[in-house]
């Protein structure tokens, strides 16, 4: 499946997330475009993304890899079992760890490169690992563990959203 936009296939009642829904005005709106081996974003920080001076808050990058490496392991999760998107039953995924190391300042204003593949990948979980570059320089590694939620836990999601 070449370079698909995994986000635009989520279920419209589900696609609030603050990093990556594309019904919040007001979140990240990550897009992991899956290219069938590893997924790629980009973000621009806004001034409003600030920690200190010049520098990228770490929360607004951790939430950057966290949707963006369950964007992957889902589109990974529909290779691997040879599932058109969209279709039923969704295949969605919850963090089930991020860990997440800072290896260097992050510029405010530069284009980030978001990469990210997987390391493992079973019917139930994705480990996935992710790095942000600023230009050529890797600023943030990351290691996203995916768990799959069944229709089941999604559907008692949905109905119970508190």
């Amino acid at each position: 499946m070449d370079d698909v936009i995994i986000q635009q296939h989520y279920n419209d009642t589900t696609a609030v997330c603050y990093g990556c829904g594309k019904h919040n005005a007001h979140g990240l709106h990550v897009q992991t475009h899956w290219n069938g081996s590893e997924g790629i974003s980009h973000f621009t920080p806004q001034p409003y993304h600030t920690a200190f001076p010049g520098v990228v808050y770490g929360g607004i990058l951790a939430s950057l890899i966290d949707c963006h490496s369950i964007g992957t392991a889902i589109a990974a999760m529909h290779d691997a079992e040879g599932q058109p998107y969209g279709a039923e039953p969704e295949i969605t995924c919850v963090t089930g760890q991020l860990n997440v190391t800072y290896l260097k300042p992050t510029p405010i204003g530069a284009e980030l490169l978001i990469r990210a593949h997987v390391k493992e990948i079973t019917a139930r979980k994705a480990v996935i690992a992710t790095s942000v570059y600023a230009g050529d320089v890797e600023c943030v590694r990351a290691e996203v563990i995916a768990i799959r939620v069944s229709a089941r836990q999604l559907a008692a999601l949905n109905s119970n959203p508190e």
